[in-house]
């Protein structure tokens, strides 16, 4: 009781920090959109405050004075999302990072394109899927702004990115539409979303950003749906976009028809696992792409894809599974690639950090770090244990 307590007591702390900051109501809701958040208790810590000034850019990434190119780095994170922006200036943008178990595999992957700094750091919307490696990512590298929008969870997940940024000092600059987080020229970083301050969905507080260099353009979405989008058109914000990165991993709840012909995109990403549960992404979704003549990518089959820009015109690279291991398409989405673990005699591994179980050949299982690593002789001995299965392996 007494951690519980403490979390919400944290959380709490924090949302009165962006209401003095903003001036508008935040929302409190848990990883599944319109939960309650739960008691709060009375006294709360400290936590990192929110910073909704606007300040000058940080200054550019001292490992790196810029190449004049723009690339976008979508992260092979399975059913997550984690980007990597690496601006022609020099500097540096991480917009999600992926699942709680992804967090080592961000990192490295950063640290293997050079980033030794994040200079804006960008959590779209709490969720575990997009914010559960940033405190690792938090804790790895120099960080300049972090951005999020002003909503909270009670969940361990979101604590964690809060006492990350709290022991690093940072300040929280509030992630909504209108905001500019870069204008240098040619390069011009902003948040098209979002638009309001009260939604029973977490999925439409999703901080939507758009990058404009030269004459190319992206448009991040986040898990924005229907009414953040809605929401965006009516706003009259400029939502041209070569690349889109679909919103809520090709759900049909987003890429609405009348937000879709507004971003008029030559290419799409699909940031999404392989043989998910949600059946992303959505048939209607991938049929409205393939009727407007839209160039398709997705995780799950090409792996990282990474987008180059030099202003004027736009490359695609695919660079396969760099992330997670996966086994060859075969006529469709690829199923889950398995690596079993070496040296396990249990019956069910499990994760600390996010409660899920899995079997021993599954490929989430491998990836879990050894400090985070239980094992379980049954199925029975993981739940009662408080362990949820894997959506993957299905134990």
């Amino acid at each position: 009781m007494m951690k519980r307590s403490a979390i919400v007591a944290l959380i709490l702390a924090f949302l009165l920090a962006v209401l003095a900051g903003c001036g508008s109501s935040g929302t409190n809701t848990s990883d599944q959109p319109a939960a309650n958040a739960g008691t709060v208790a009375s006294t709360a810590p400290s936590v990192p405050p929110t910073d909704n000034r606007e300040s000058r850019p940080p200054a550019a990434s001292p490992q790196s004075s810029g190449d004049g190119l723009l690339k976008v780095h979508f992260l092979d994170v399975g059913q997550a999302d984690s980007i990597l922006v690496q601006f022609p200036n020099g500097q540096n943008m991480l917009v999600d990072a992926g699942n709680n178990d992804d967090g080592p595999a961000v990192v490295s992957y950063l640290k293997s394109k050079g980033v030794s700094r994040i200079d804006y750091l960008v959590a779209t919307h709490p969720h575990e899927d997009h914010i559960g490696g940033m405190d690792n990512v938090i804790r790895a590298f120099n960080i300049g702004r972090v951005y999020m929008p002003r909503v909270t969870t009670t969940t361990k997940t979101f604590e964690d990115v809060l006492l990350a940024v709290k022991e690093k000092g940072l300040k929280i600059s509030t992630a909504r539409a209108g905001v500019t987080v870069l204008d240098q020229g040619s390069l011009k970083v902003n948040f098209v979303a979002p638009c309001g301050s009260n939604y029973e969905d977490l999925n439409n507080w999703s901080a939507v950003t758009r990058i404009q260099y030269g004459s190319t353009s992206f448009l991040l979405a986040g898990d924005a749906e229907a009414q953040s989008e809605e929401e965006m058109l009516a706003s009259g914000a400029n939502l041209k976009a070569d690349v889109l990165k679909v919103g809520h991993h090709g759900s049909s709840s987003s890429t609405s028809p009348a937000f879709l012909k507004a971003v008029a995109p030559k290419y799409a990403i699909i940031s999404v696992g392989a043989g998910n549960d949600y059946g992303h992404p959505h048939k209607e979704t991938l049929a409205k792409l393939a009727n407007a003549g839209i160039r398709v990518y997705r995780t799950d089959r090409d792996g990282t894809v990474v987008f180059t820009s030099d202003g004027k015109n736009i490359s695609v690279e695919k660079l396969g599974s760099t992330i997670r291991p996966r086994a060859p398409d075969a006529g469709g989405v690829a199923p889950a690639a398995t690596v079993t673990p070496t040296g396990s005699k249990s019956g069910y591994i499990g994760n600390k950090n996010s409660k899920k179980f899995h079997r021993p050949d599954c490929r989430w299982a491998a990836e879990i770090a050894p400090h985070n690593r239980v094992e379980f002789g049954t199925r029975e001995e993981a739940i009662a244990a408080g362990y949820v299965p894997c959506k993957v392996c299905r134990p």
